[in-house]
C-alpha cells in the first residue's frame, strides 16, 4: 500500500493497493472511490488479457496538484493531468539497459516501482526507485530515461527531494544510504556510523538539507516482520558520522518494525509510525512523544507501509 495527500488545494488523498487499484478521496479522507484506470489491479485494457498490474508508488507534483503519477508492479509509470480521472502511461521504463536483471526478492520473476518524486524545482524531472533494481530517473516528462548513474543505490525504498535546496537528493535503500547535489546525476554514499545499513525512510530537516533521518535494520526481516524485528532511527547533521537515536521517546530495537517518517514542512517536526505507535519529534529527533490515538494490540504485529501528515 502507498498513500500521498495533496498539500495544496482541494484536500485530496490518493491510496495505492496491490490487490485493488488505486483509490482516491476528495474530501479530506471521509470517503474514498475507486479510480477506474488502465494500469490498476482488476482494470484490464480491452485488448489486453495479462494479469493486471498493482499500484505501488503514488506522488503528487508540488507544482500542480492536479498532476498525479503511479508506479506499479511490474514497474511501469503514469500520468494523470487531471486529479486521476485520466491516465498517460510514460514509456520507456522498463527498455533500460539494466531491466532484465531487476526482481524483487519476496517474487523473483518481478519488480514495481517502489518511490517516485517531482524534483521541487523542475515539473518534468521525475525520480524513480525500483525494487529492486536501479534508480531512474527523466529529465523531460518521461520523454527520455536515465539509471544507475554513479554512486546511486540498487534497492530503492524511499526517495527524498529537499524543497529549498536545488539538486539535493536523498535515498534510504536495501542496499545503503545515499545522498545526491545534482539531481541524481551522482550519488555519494556516507556510511559511516550507521550500523544498519538496510534502510528504509529517509527524512531531511525541512529547514535544513544537511540533517536527515533514517529508519534501518540490518536486512529484511528485521525490518518488516514485528516476530523478528529490531530497527533502529539514525541521524546525520552536518555531514558528520551518524548517531543512533535511542532512547529519545521512539521506540527502537527488538520487536519494532522500521519506522516510516512524514513531515509537514514544519521546521524539526517530524512524525513517524511504526508497530508501536504513531509518534511526533519537534526537535528533529532529540525527543519523541507517543501522539495519543487508539492503537489495538493487533496492530503490534502488523508493518506500516505509509504515512501522510498535514499541517
Amino acid at each position: 500500500m502507498c498513500i500521498r495527500a495533496s498539500r495544496n488545494g482541494p484536500a485530496r488523498y490518493y491510496v495505492g493497493t496491490v490487490a485493488d487499484g488505486l483509490f482516491r478521496s476528495a474530501d479530506g479522507g471521509e470517503t474514498f472511490d475507486r479510480l477506474e484506470t488502465r494500469f490498476a489491479a482488476g482494470a484490464r485494457t480491452p485488448a489486453a488479457d495479462t494479469e493486471p498490474d498493482r499500484v505501488t508508488a503514488v506522488t503528487i507534483s508540488p507544482h500542480d496538484s492536479q498532476v498525479v503519477y503511479a508506479g506499479t508492479e511490474p514497474s511501469r509509470v503514469s500520468r494523470s493531468r487531471d486529479g486521476g480521472d485520466s491516465w498517460t502511461r510514460l514509456e520507456g521504463l522498463t527498455d533500460l539497459p539494466s531491466a532484465s536483471e531487476w526482481s524483487f526478492p519476496p517474487r523473483p520473476d518481478t519488480h514495481h516501482v517502489r518511490w517516485l518524486e517531482v524534483d521541487p524545482f523542475d515539473p518534468d524531472r521525475l525520480y524513480v526507485g525500483i525494487e529492486a533494481g536501479a534508480f531512474a530517473y527523466t529529465p523531460d516528462g518521461g520523454e527520455t530515461w536515465h539509471e544507475r548513474p554513479p554512486g546511486a543505490r540498487r534497492d530503492n525504498h524511499s526517495l527524498a527531494a529537499h524543497p529549498d535546496r536545488e539538486g539535493r537528493l536523498y535515498a534510504a535503500a536495501g542496499d545503503g544510504y545515499a545522498e545526491s547535489d545534482d539531481g541524481g546525476e551522482t550519488w555519494r554514499c556516507p556510511q559511516n556510523g550507521l550500523e544498519h545499513t538496510y534502510c528504509w525512510s529517509v527524512v531531511p530537516a525541512p529547514d535544513d538539507p544537511d540533517r536527515v533521518l533514517v529508519s534501518s535494520a540490518r536486512g529484511a526481516s528485521t525490518a518488516h516482520t514485528a516476530s523478528r524485528a529490531a530497527s533502529y532511527v539514525y541521524r546525520r547533521e552536518d555531514q558528520r558520522a551518524w548517531e543512533r537515536l535511542d532512547g529519545r521517546g521512539l521506540p527502537t530495537g527488538e520487536g519494532v518494525v522500521r519506522a516510516v517518517f512524514a513531515t509537514t514542512g514544519r521546521p524539526e517536526t517530524v512524525y513517524a509510525v511504526t508497530n508501536r505507535g504513531l509518534f511526533v519529534t519537534r526537535d528533529f529527533g532529540d525527543s519523541w512523544a507517543a501522539i495519543d490515538i487508539d492503537w489495538p494490540a493487533s496492530l503490534e504485529s502488523q508493518t506500516p507501509r505509509g504515512l501522510v501528515a498535514l499541517s
